[in-house]
């Protein structure tokens, strides 16, 4: 039987590669080799060529350079400094604020690289899209750097381990998946009408999908999460409140993951059903299954986790595939 989001990749990824590398140097954004090997090893290019494979080579470019300053920010947020001091994090989200809400005409030099790149992502991104898309992006931004300034800042502090039903909600705003969804329509050219996107049946398909993209990274990251001391990691957590072991731990994230998988298939075929005339809901949703599948292929060539009863690509692909049932 085959995996329901079939395989795909955009034709232009070597440029994508090529185009990426070149911005992040124009940008300031690398700082010494250690950060040019971490974004090479990322492969950006690669990862949006997965999950955005019907993009234009103008628009993959413009993914693959979202990703690297996400990336950016949230290596600085699980690894560096910036994670263990909300103060200066804070400060420097003031900072990103002012300029989604004016980026300015072109390249300002006393702005920090992290804001003039995100300033320059902005003024390619939001011609493309309506005044009502840009302010539910910027909240989706804003939120997810200020759950990652805050509450995760904060449980890393206090040495909190996060309840699941708390790690599950902030979760989807940590990995900027929110974000990362809302980017499916500018490449698609179709936005989620106000009245779709606020129904149950919308919303039910936005976050299972963004919780089979969440907790699959979670699944690959372990073994790196787990070495930096990192306690936001759906199996960490998972272990941690049900008193299980890691490999326990690992059955019961896998089985959640096809359960998602199976919500979100049930949610799209009333969302297909429900809006059968209009012309946004099968790009949109294509987009979703191709970040759940980009997401996977990717996470797997890129985090390499083995458990103790094996690799986690069987497990995985099986629970989604199977709906909870490895």
């Amino acid at each position: 039987m085959p995996c329901p989001f079939p395989f795909s990749v955009s034709p232009h990824v070597e440029k994508a590669r090529e185009n990426l590398a070149a911005w992040a140097r124009d940008n300031g954004l690398l700082h010494g080799a250690s950060a040019r090997e971490r974004l090479d090893r990322a492969d950006f290019g690669w990862f949006a060529a997965l999950v955005y494979p019907t993009a234009d080579e103008a628009g993959l470019d413009l993914m693959a350079q979202w990703f690297a300053w996400l990336f950016l920010v949230d290596d600085q947020l699980d690894d560096g400094d910036l994670g263990r001091s909300p103060k200066r994090m804070a400060e420097l989200v003031t900072l990103m604020r002012d300029v989604l809400g004016d980026p300015g005409p072109g390249h300002d030099p006393s702005l920090p690289p992290v804001v003039a790149s995100l300033a320059d992502l902005w003024r390619r991104t939001a011609p493309g899209a309506s005044p009502r898309w840009g302010r539910r992006f910027v909240r989706h931004l804003e939120e997810c750097l200020a759950t990652a300034t805050l509450w995760e800042a904060e449980n890393r502090m206090r040495g909190t381990v996060p309840t699941e039903d708390s790690y599950i909600t902030n979760r989807r705003h940590t990995g900027a998946i929110y974000v990362c969804m809302d980017l499916v329509e500018i490449v698609a050219e179709a936005e989620v009408p106000a009245d779709a996107y606020n129904t149950t049946e919308f919303a039910t398909a936005l976050d299972a999908a963004c919780d089979v993209v969440c907790w699959v990274n979670d699944v690959y990251s372990l073994a790196k999460e787990r070495s930096l001391g990192e306690v936001h990691n759906l199996v960490h957590v998972v272990q941690h409140h049900r008193g299980l072991d890691e490999h326990q731990a690992l059955e019961e994230v896998y089985s959640a993951i096809g359960q998602r998988t199976d919500l979100y298939l049930a949610a799209e075929e009333k969302l297909l059903a429900t809006y059968p005339d209009e012309s946004w809901p099968r790009p949109v949703l294509a987009g979703m299954r191709t970040w759940m599948r980009g997401n996977l292929d990717w996470s797997r060539c890129t985090e390499r986790y083995t458990s103790g009863f094996g690799d986690a690509d069987a497990y995985i692909e099986a629970a989604m595939l199977e709906g909870g049932r490895p």
